[in-house]
């Protein structure tokens, strides 16, 4: 407890601005955000279409349910409500999270933990009625069962082939994966049942010893052998290259090692986070602005993708806002843990500001729907590119959220 309170202390020392120009940041976010979801709100009831992005004309795209992002629009609400504690935001964060319940039962894929800790998973944290409980517990246990205790691993997609259409991905576990740990880490609590946490813990040592390169870089999909455990091929599906670092990828490890030394207090998971931590905050092709390229390598020598890539397309490469927001979010907790924190503590604040910027928010003149411009979900599949992602919306928020508890020096977990 007392390294905790050193650690906030030196954080919030670091912290170089006033009250006044950290009230500004918030007062300009949640204006926007008030801006932009109250026109979502305006022209989509519907709680079965999600608002995940828009199409290329500017018009709101949404999806079902059963989408890897249907969580997160519910979840910008629950965060709209922490940050104003007004009861619009709460009662609309209820009937869109509500509209999930049946994801619960689900285990179609390893994305569960996206769609219902952040929408439920928020809800039972800032109302605290008991009956979000079991759909926590319910969904964990959904997801436990694409657990292999021969792999080691929680399986994130099912059958699918490579890019050279030749590969056969039957066991694929994508980094992406780490980011559903923290559900079963909550189900553990609230059933009493270690098995999820158990899962958790060993899905990622394995992670860590199979995903990772010598530098801290990470491989997007890692294959194996469902009889054996052994894998079969290491490759990316959303990246540049096998061998680039996917940006998106190295946030959400970041942000998954974070949380597993919070859960289980390993100095090895705490470690394994300030190594990627480092790579993200040092890599040589970060901007100055801190907002990463959509992937590190992108039209570097020696890199060369499989897929159709045309640079000549892009003046400079895409930057990826949403794998800046995860990383800012991750970096805040992290700064909590370590007594060297403040370094942590500012380059988040540094992307939390830059990102703040007219370059990367909507403006209140834009009928854009969403808070933030210009993430990338994948280049390769012509997918969300420099697009807004409602993914990118619930990082900033949360770590806005999470910026906001250390300033004023409380604990966030």
């Amino acid at each position: 407890m007392k390294k905790l309170i050193y650690c906030l202390g030196v954080v919030i020392l670091a912290m170089g601005c006033s009250q006044v120009k950290h009230q500004d940041l918030y007062s300009k976010v949640i204006d926007a955000a008030d801006n932009q979801y109250k026109k979502v709100l305006a022209l989509n009831s519907d709680v079965t279409k999600v608002p995940r992005t828009l199409y290329d004309d500017g018009k709101l795209k949404t999806v079902n349910i059963y989408n890897w992002t249907s969580g997160f629009f519910a979840g910008n609400l629950w965060y709209m409500y922490d940050l104003t504690k007004k009861e619009e935001w709460k009662n609309e964060a209820i009937r869109w999270t509500e509209a999930l319940d049946t994801i619960q039962y689900w285990s179609g894929n390893h994305d569960v933990g996206f769609m219902i800790y952040c929408s439920y998973g928020n809800a039972l944290r800032l109302t605290q009625d008991k009956k979000y409980e079991q759909v926590v517990i319910n969904t964990a246990e959904s997801l436990s069962k694409r657990y292999s205790d021969t792999v080691k691993c929680i399986k994130s997609w099912n059958y699918r082939k490579a890019w050279d259409g030749k590969t056969e991905w039957f066991y694929p576990v994508i980094i992406d994966n780490m980011m559903n740990l923290e559900l079963l880490y909550e189900a553990s609590k609230l059933s009493g049942n270690n098995k999820y946490r158990d899962i958790a813990t060993q899905h990622a040592m394995t992670t860590m010893k199979n995903h990772y390169r010598d530098d801290y870089s990470c491989v997007h999909v890692v294959d194996y052998d469902k009889t054996t455990g052994e894998v079969l091929d290491k490759a990316t599906c959303q990246g540049f290259t096998d061998e680039s670092s996917w940006a998106r990828g190295q946030s959400w490890g970041l942000y998954g090692y974070t949380l597993c030394y919070r859960e289980t207090k390993n100095p090895e998971f705490l470690k394994f986070a300030e190594n990627i931590a480092n790579y993200i905050m040092t890599y040589p092709t970060i901007p100055e602005d801190k907002i990463p390229f959509w992937d590190y390598n992108v039209d570097q020598d020696g890199f060369t993708p499989e897929w159709k890539y045309d640079a000549s397309k892009y003046a400079e490469p895409l930057r990826d806002v949403s794998a800046a927001t995860i990383a800012a979010s991750a970096l805040l907790e992290l700064s909590t843990y370590v007594e060297d924190g403040a370094k942590y503590y500012n380059y988040a604040n540094d992307v939390l500001k830059n990102v703040a910027s007219d370059e990367y928010m909507a403006s209140k003149d834009e009928n854009f729907y969403f808070l933030l411009k210009h993430s990338v979900g994948s280049i390769p599949h012509g997918g969300d590119v420099d697009k807004p992602v409602n993914y990118a919306d619930y990082y900033y928020l949360e770590a806005l959220c999470r910026k906001k508890m250390i300033d004023e020096g409380k604990k966030l977990f």
